[in-house]
């Protein structure tokens, strides 16, 4: 399977957080079509471990769904900034939480159909408390659950976003099984 060719672009909307192109492209068939793509920094998720084995997550309200969510603490990359650095920040502001131990679990595109978004995913472990130190727009309580409440929590859509989804899977498929 080939590429598509790309035969122009243009920038449609330059906003805070995104930025989106219509490109022109030429498939392998010959056929010329236009994609739409949303353009995205990237972005980190954080999935902190208690030592009992408990899970942080947080409730937010999300504006574009008009519910809130319960999620893992997650954040958006800043320029130049690598994604471990992410992590640490995004941790630190929306739980309070610092990191002994930051280990890398995942990485993906959240909708690559239509986005360049990449996510990486890190479990977060040997946790010391502090304060959350969360944007001014940001609104959040930490919800600490057990891993065997993941599963009921997904099933009953409390746990709803792709993201905390992707995590607490890999997190839970990189466990030793149960005795």
């Amino acid at each position: 399977m080939s590429d598509e060719q790309v035969l122009g672009s243009r920038q449609v909307f330059d906003g805070k957080l995104i930025r989106v192109r219509v490109d022109e492209v030429r498939l392998p068939n010959g056929q010329v079509r236009r994609r739409e793509v949303a353009e995205h920094p990237g972005a980190v998720g954080i999935l902190p471990v208690l030592d009992d084995g408990r899970l942080v997550l947080v409730r937010q309200y999300r504006h574009a769904v008009g519910r809130s969510l319960l999620e893992i603490p997650a954040g958006t990359r800043e320029p130049g900034e690598s994604p471990e650095v992410t992590a640490r920040r995004e941790l630190i502001e929306e739980t309070g939480y610092r990191a002994g131990a930051l280990d890398f679990l995942l990485r993906f595109y959240v909708s690559p159909g239509w986005a360049n978004e990449e996510l990486f995913i890190y479990a977060a472990r040997e946790l010391t408390a502090g304060v959350a130190q969360p944007e001014a727009d940001e609104s959040l309580s930490l919800t600490p659950i057990g891993p065997d409440e993941i599963a009921p929590l997904i099933a009953a859509g409390q746990i709803a976003d792709s993201k905390s989804i992707v995590a607490l899977l890999a997190w839970s498929a990189a466990q030793p099984p149960a005795r």
